[in-house]
């Protein structure tokens, strides 16, 4: 969990940075901005660059592919800060010039770019120092009605930026450097071939497979398992897959911590369709490097997040729609040969 509410700014240096493969380039602030003095200044930064932050459940981590972190570059570059090798306002160019380098998507917007030293910023528990690294892509256009002698008077301001509206952030914590830092991303850029470089390109992260991870993860692939896999095995009706699904959700919900080979004898019982969810967990742990424990603490936030993607409706032409939740037997499937149609049978003890 994320905290902010007791954090402070140290210090702030802003830049601008073009778009590489549009030819455009980098502008580099002398100095820091001055923020002493100014008592309304500061909370609206921290309002425009740390609120957004608070929904976030994923923590990652900088990594390199070679696995050898010191050559991600913003690793490199905090590091140096957070040992006091890099001045504050050097590091912050650095940075920005790191993300021009990366920024070759035809479509990548250019923008100002803050970068932020921060202390008492707290997340699981802890306060430590971090970093922040925000980028404003889109502009606004904002109105301001004034009193002037008697009457109204009307201003406008283009090109202005929403503090409600943050399009592009990073929160980086000083803990666990050898393992590539904490780091909290945000990317509300819906366009995918432009949005994957903030986070692939410029940040080069990876999820740290914690509980929240393993729960969502588990959840992912245990219902990619019954809608992809299964029926190539097993002859299975829409609502046997709705059942196999609502099994697997409410074993997350009812347990508060998960155990393989529980899960897979009370959900599928079957020890071939065990077998196949095996081999299927498998080929996503091989393909995503991101190996499941035996036994981990389920987290509430992942199942509630995934609940919505498991749907429990059987949708019957335009007509009717049936909300299976359980006693998968007390629905029956058949064909009338005179009305030449499909039916289901629901059997029910009370009306409401």
């Amino acid at each position: 969990m994320f905290f902010h509410q007791d954090a402070t700014f140290e210090a702030l240096s802003i830049h601008r940075v073009g778009n590489k493969a549009q030819d455009e380039f980098y502008i580099l602030s002398d100095a820091p901005v001055p923020l002493e003095g100014d008592e309304v200044l500061p909370g609206l930064l921290m309002q425009y660059f740390m609120s957004p932050f608070a929904k976030v459940n994923e923590v990652y981590r900088l990594y390199h592919p070679n696995e050898e972190l010191d050559l991600n570059e913003v690793f490199y570059f905090v590091r140096q800060y957070f040992k006091e090798q890099l001045p504050f306002h050097d590091f912050s160019q650095q940075i920005s010039k790191h993300l021009y380098e990366v920024s070759n998507h035809p479509k990548i917007k250019a923008g100002e770019v803050y970068v932020v030293a921060l202390k008492n910023v707290q997340i699981e528990g802890e306060e430590h120092d971090a970093i922040g690294i925000f980028k404003s892509e889109n502009k606004e256009t904002y109105l301001k009605v004034y009193p002037e002698q008697g009457a109204f008077m009307l201003e406008y301001e283009q090109e202005a930026i929403n503090i409600n509206k943050l399009d592009k952030g990073c929160i980086i914590v000083n803990v666990e450097e050898e393992e590539g830092y904490k780091v909290l991303v945000l990317d509300q850029t819906n366009r995918q071939q432009e949005a994957v470089y903030w986070k692939d390109e410029f940040l080069q992260v990876r999820v740290r497979n914690d509980h929240f991870n393993q729960t969502g993860n588990y959840l992912k692939v245990y219902k990619n398992f019954v809608q992809e896999k299964l029926e190539e095995t097993f002859e299975l009706e829409k609502a046997d897959k709705i059942d196999l699904m609502n099994k697997s959700m409410n074993y997350f919900k009812e347990k508060e911590t998960f155990v393989q080979e529980e899960f897979e004898e009370e959900v599928l019982g079957n020890p071939q369709a065990i077998a196949l969810f095996q081999d299927f967990r498998a080929g996503f742990e091989d393909e995503f490097d991101s190996p499941f424990q035996a036994s981990f603490e389920i987290a509430d936030k992942a199942v509630k997040k995934m609940e919505s993607s498991y749907k429990s409706v059987l949708k019957l032409d335009k007509n009717f729609h049936i909300y299976v939740h359980g006693k998968r037997e007390y629905l029956e499937k058949g064909f009338d040969e005179e009305k030449g149609m499909n039916y289901y049978k629901v059997y029910f003890e009370n009306e409401s």
